[in-house]
């Protein structure tokens, strides 16, 4: 047992030993990882939210080619120059279909392979002002080495590798344009016939990256497979003899890279996008740890006011170490008054913890011998039901709630009254006339398994319907005749055969001024269904 004396040197202690250790520890290193994993979830989010955004962008351009080039295919039936002037028409009013509802492109083509035709050379269509696609003369790719890929890249790449390819930025022919492309290689029965493809403006795409960012100095940028930065918000790539690399650690295949580019330290997320490029973005580790260097000294701040707190709360300790015999005090005179529902929240290991434990299992026991007398009042010892002076409590309760101005609460009594049971108690006995009275409360509780059922008289019944069982009484009702019925056809015994006369009636402000109204036309209706009934069975007395 711990002294009030000892308490108050315990806690004195206790309490300075807690604001330092959670002001320099806690809050410090709680709010550092805090803050770090809260500034790396952004930047992956960032991350991720430019790649999607890229990847369906340039998903739909290689959707768009890849249509036209199953249409190609399909429509191409034959290499002489007629055939395939025709087809380029076709391609050409397909083509413009397509390209008109994706974003970005400058230019789209279909270009033959002069190997195949000196004559159909193909198309090439621009949209320089962004108003419309124009046609443009062709290159003439006979002019051309072939074999020199630098010239027409766009042309001779897929040629050469046979497959759909991106290509990393190039200065378009004839257009002085620095473009990005996608291109298809088109055969016919086995043989290579062209390539089909779309330029998008190189600004596009810088575009989209320029709209990831994060903090002050928080940017991406876009570089490929082998680590050649395609573009960087910070610096003009085109304009660069040699194209820049990405700084070390960023073509790992992790997802958040620590590195450091022009003597700065920066954390980055790295995610891979569907065309073979990666999109970085990176934020200085400077400007992650100021957002929780600045919470840490709001926290150290707001510790040092709860230590003077503390020593405040201290200084009063000694005045207040009555109070818990003040409410002892309190609640001994509610007892007295034969208030039993009270008790005391002082709980601690000294000796008016004691004192207060054992007052609360003396009220704890006080409470339960009432409630057992309680239930042996109000409970029917037959059904294990509620009585009759428990219905009478539950109407009280109930019209209380309606004198009340703003209660209208709605409900619906039912009474129930066990037909035949004279006959089963002169003919069978009063031991199966109980099983009769036994059978059916188990059917009326059942039905109504959401409502208070009590037994209010030797055959009579009634349930209050409140809240589900309420909104539901119409279906109760013909789930319990139903319920009834079967009984009576199923069971072989007089006493198992329920038939049971049941009566509902529902509240209703503008007739009834009372709950007993209520009941009273719920016991009349009941009466009204017990000779209904009855006039089945001419030969039943009651």
């Amino acid at each position: 047992m711990h002294s009030i004396r000892t308490k108050i040197t315990a806690m004195t202690v206790c309490m300075i030993v807690i604001v330092m250790a959670v002001a320099t520890v806690f809050g410090v290193v709680a709010i550092r990882n805090i803050g770090t994993r809260s500034a790396n979830q952004i930047l992956l989010l960032l991350c991720e939210t430019g790649e999607k955004n890229l990847d369906h962008y340039f998903e739909s351009v290689e959707q768009s080619v890849e249509m036209v080039s199953a249409y190609v295919e399909s429509d191409l039936d034959g290499l002489d120059d007629a055939h395939l002037q025709a087809h380029l028409d076709r391609v050409s009013d397909i083509f413009r279909k397509l390209t008109y509802k994706t974003n970005g492109v400058l230019t789209y083509y279909y270009r033959i392979d002069p190997a195949v035709s000196a004559n159909a050379k193909g198309f090439w269509y621009v949209n320089l002002d962004g108003a419309s696609f124009q046609p443009h003369e062709v290159t003439d790719i006979s002019l051309y080495d072939t074999e020199d890929t630098s010239a027409l890249v766009w042309f001779t790449v897929p040629k050469s590798t046979g497959s759909s390819v991106w290509l990393p930025p190039y200065i378009t022919d004839n257009l002085d344009v620095r473009v990005i492309s996608y291109n298809v290689p088109v055969y016919f029965d086995g043989q290579f016939v062209g390539v089909i493809g779309i330029e998008i403006d190189y600004s596009t795409m810088a575009e989209e990256v320029n709209h990831v960012t994060l903090y002050e100095n928080g940017y991406a940028f876009l570089n490929d497979e082998e680590g050649n930065i395609i573009y960087h918000p910070r610096m003009d790539v085109t304009q660069m003899e040699t194209q820049p690399q990405v700084p070390k650690g960023l073509l790992s295949s992790e997802k958040f890279v620590h590195y450091r580019f022009d003597g700065v330290e920066k954390q980055a997320v790295c995610l891979p996008l569907s065309n073979g490029m990666r999109l970085n973005v990176t934020v200085p580790v400077k400007e992650i740890n100021t957002d929780w260097q600045n919470w840490s000294i709001k926290i150290v701040l707001a510790f040092a006011v709860l230590l003077a707190v503390f020593i405040i709360v201290i200084l009063r300790f000694t005045e207040r170490l009555t109070k818990p015999l003040r409410e002892l005090t309190a609640v001994a005179e509610q007892m007295d008054e034969g208030n039993y529902d009270c008790s005391l929240d002082y709980d601690k290991q000294d000796e008016v913890g004691i004192l207060t434990r054992t007052f609360n299992r003396l009220t704890a026991h006080l409470k339960t011998y009432i409630r057992d007398l309680n239930d042996l009042a109000y409970s029917d010892a037959l059904t294990s039901l509620h009585n009759k002076g428990a219905f009478d409590l539950c109407v009280r309760d109930l019209q209380t709630k309606l004198d009340e101005p703003d209660e209208t609460p709605g409900f619906a009594v039912c009474i129930f009254d066990c037909n035949g049971l004279k006959n089963v108690n002169d003919r069978n006995g009063h031991d199966k006339g109980d099983i009769y009275l036994k059978e059916a409360s188990a059917i009326i509780c059942d039905v109504f398994r959401h409502s208070p059922v009590f037994r209010i008289g030797g055959d009579e019944f009634a349930a209050l319907l409140l809240n589900k069982d309420y909104k539901n009484r119409d279906e109760l009702l013909r789930e319990f005749d139903e319920r009834c019925s079967a009984k009576q056809n199923e069971e072989t015994h007089a006493w198992e055969r329920v038939d049971i006369a049941r009566g509902m009636a529902v509240f209703d402000p503008q007739e009834d001024e009372s709950v007993n109204d209520v009941v009273r036309r719920a016991d009349k209706n009941m009466y009204e269904h017990k000779w209904e009934t009855k006039n089945h069975r001419p030969d039943e007395t009651e």
